[in-house]
This record gives C-alpha cells, sequence and structure tokens, in this order.
C-alpha cells in the first residue's frame, strides 16, 4: 500500500469512527471549542493549536483541514473581515466539515469558512475540478494520462487552488509528516508560493530526535499514524529556512515525546516563520539595539547584532525585528524625519553612532555620519 493510499484509508475510517491513537493530548481554548459541534471535536486529529496565532482580519489556510475544528476555531478569530480556508484531499473528512458549514456560519454570523479538495503538496491543483473532468474524460489508455496531464498543467496556471500571495496565516495540525518524503520538499515551497509577503505559518507537528530508519518508513500504519513520516528536529526548521522562510523558530516544544520507537522519541512541537516582505532594503537610518542575554546573534541573511550597539539596519528589517515576531528582543530607534532613503549597501555589523541616532534623529543616509558604511 503507498503512503497516500495508507493516509486515505485511516483517515476515513477517522471519518466515521473516533480513533484515540491518532492525537496528542493538546489543551485547545475551551472558549473556542464551545461552538463547535461535539462530533467536529471528536474527529479532529492533532498534535498542537495553530489556531493561536490567528489575528483578526486574516486569510487563514488550513492544511489538512481534517473535521474543521481548527479551521471553525480560526473563523471565531478572524472575523468578519477575515476568511479561513481548509485543504483536504479526504473526500469523507471533507463530508464530515461540510456536514456543519450551515450551522456554524449561523453560529459565526457569516460564511467566512470554505473547504476545498486538494493535495497539500499541490496547492495549485484543484482535485474537485480534476474529479469531474474524469468523469466526462475517463482515462481507459496510456495517451489519456499524458492529456490528464497537459490538463492539470493548464489548470495549475490559470484557475490554481490556492493562488500566489494570497494567504496571511499558514497553519496545520500534524499534517506535514503524512506527506511522503519525496513531497515534501516541494510541500514547504507551495507554502511559500502561496503565503502573502509579511505572512507567516504555524505548523503544528511531529519529529524526531534522530533520522527515522527506512525499515520504519515502509511501515504503512507507523507513517499514517504520524509517526516514521516525520521530519528529523534539525531538518524540520532548515527545510523552512531553504524554502526562503525567516524568522524561523521553535516556538513550541514538548518535553515528553508522544511516541518512543526503537528508542527514537517522536514529540509534537509548533514551528512559526514569516515570509519576507516584497521591498527593497532602503536605508534610512533607523536602528535597533540587541537586549542580550547573548553576546551576539545573527539571523538567516547575514545580519550580526551585538548586544547593547546600535545597529544599522534598513526600515524593512527594523519593521520586522522591532514587530510581533522580535518585539521582546530588540529595541528600534526610528529616525524622526521619514526620507526616501537609499538602496541598502552596508556591511553586516554596522553600528550607528550615538550622534546619527540621538533624539531619533537621522542625519544623512550614510551609516557612519556622511563618512559611508563603516
Amino acid at each position: 500500500m503507498t503512503v497516500e493510499a495508507g493516509v486515505l484509508e485511516r483517515y476515513s475510517k477517522g471519518a466515521e469512527s473516533q480513533q484515540a491513537d491518532l492525537c496528542c493530548p493538546v489543551d485547545y481554548d475551551k472558549s473556542l471549542l464551545a461552538l463547535l459541534p461535539q462530533e467536529i471535536i471528536d474527529k479532529d486529529y492533532g498534535c498542537g493549536d495553530p489556531s493561536r496565532y490567528v489575528k483578526p482580519g486574516d486569510v487563514v489556510l488550513d492544511l489538512g483541514s481534517g473535521s474543521g475544528k481548527i479551521c471553525y476555531m480560526a473563523a471565531q478569530l478572524v472575523g468578519e473581515k477575515g476568511k479561513v480556508i481548509g485543504v483536504d484531499m479526504n473526500d469523507d473528512m471533507l463530508g464530515l466539515a461540510r456536514k456543519y458549514q450551515s450551522e456554524m456560519a449561523q453560529k459565526l454570523g457569516s460564511d467566512r469558512v470554505q473547504f476545498l479538495k486538494g493535495q497539500i503538496q499541490d496547492l495549485a491543483l484543484d482535485l474537485a475540478a480534476m474529479d469531474a473532468h474524469l468523469k466526462q474524460n475517463p482515462i481507459s489508455k496510456a495517451e489519456d494520462v499524458i492529456h490528464l496531464r497537459a490538463w492539470q498543467e493548464q489548470q495549475r496556471r490559470t484557475a490554481p487552488l490556492i493562488a500566489d500571495n494570497s494567504v496571511d496565516l499558514v497553519v496545520s495540525n500534524c499534517v506535514l509528516n503524512l506527506v511522503h518524503d519525496s513531497d515534501k520538499e516541494q510541500l514547504i515551497q507551495e507554502i511559500f508560493r502561496v503565503t502573502k509577503p509579511g505572512g507567516r505559518v504555524a505548523i503544528s507537528d511531529i519529529v524526531s530526535d534522530e533520522a527515522v530508519p527506512e525499515h520504519l518508513k515502509q511501515d504503512a500504519h507507523l507513517w499514517s499514524g504520524c509517526i516514521s513520516g516525520a521530519l528529523h528536529e534539525h531538518d524540520f526548521l532548515e527545510a523552512f529556512v531553504a524554502a526562503g522562510f525567516i524568522a524561523v523558530k521553535y516556538d513550541k516544544w514538548e518535553s515528553q515525546p508522544w511516541r518512543v520507537v526503537e528508542g527514537i522519541e517522536f514529540r509534537a512541537v509548533t514551528i512559526t516563520a514569516v515570509k519576507p516582505q516584497d521591498q527593497p532594503c532602503l536605508d534610512k537610518g533607523h536602528a535597533v539595539i540587541y537586549r542580550g542575554p547573548f553576546s551576539e546573534v545573527y539571523d538567516d541573511e547575514g545580519h550580526v547584532y551585538l548586544r547593547g550597539q546600535r545597529m544599522a539596519v534598513c526600515e524593512r528589517n527594523f519593521n520586522l525585528l522591532t514587530g510581533g515576531v522580535f518585539g521582546d528582543d530588540f529595541i528600534g530607534i526610528a529616525p524622526q524625519i521619514d526620507s526616501e532613503g537609499k538602496l541598502w549597501d552596508c556591511r553586516p555589523g554596522t553600528i550607528r553612532t550615538a550622534a546619527e541616532t540621538k533624539g531619533g534623529i537621522h542625519q544623512n543616509n550614510d551609516c557612519c555620519g556622511g563618512g559611508g558604511c563603516c
């Protein structure tokens, strides 16, 4: 049995009856659960609560939305101006989530949740549209497969399931590990594609403390049970960095493993990250002071921040470092007078002088008081 077939079969059973071994204990916000039908709660399978990262007005995408629990929780947080999209490939789970859609819309005051059929590693391909296409164009010979592939590529280009740069927050709850290893890189690239510049991700999943050996990967039951498809704890972070995300970190890390198989610990974590803003890096005289406690830190773009020093940063990075992600770690010093600035050309680790930043006034666009970047 293939990975996809095993996952489909097991989660179809999970839509019919509760499967207790598919989920970890999670402390969800009880006030958000109060509106949900008990069947949705009982037949949801996860290892974290990414709904905690939702903001009012967000467009939220839930990968592997299952029974719809996280979607309906998020819908209460995004408000009337927000929107929630759930994507799942399992018809039984989609049917369960949609079963209560009208009821939840009435409770919420508007229908702000949508459930779509798709594979999370291919968010451009609408599987419901493909089902309809195959009814009209059944595959009976090898040439039909070639025509289907051409149709799929056209669909991805002209009518993507999820458009580029369209989502404020991508969430997922214990689903990325279910995707075949050969598709995991594409999966994270797809997450990057659909996220807006400046948008965020909050992914709850299972990671391993050691590489999972091949014989465990071949165990279909362990794979569909969120075990043998788990990424190594370091590789999980690095995959998001490689895709282009910044501010990648473990925001939650369970000290106790969920399962231990052949001495390998599998634990629940939540990773957060940000997609960089699609704007030029302009030097307008901004500075930040890294509070400590470390003597220095550096980011994935090579910027260095020395403890207690007024480090030169571009306007884009200033907004990132003093925003919600790093707001507790950095003190921001913005120029009192806004200027057009110039393209950033300072070396990493450049320090702005007190004279340049005193009173929040920036005298010119050079990093060292007119003498160029030091």
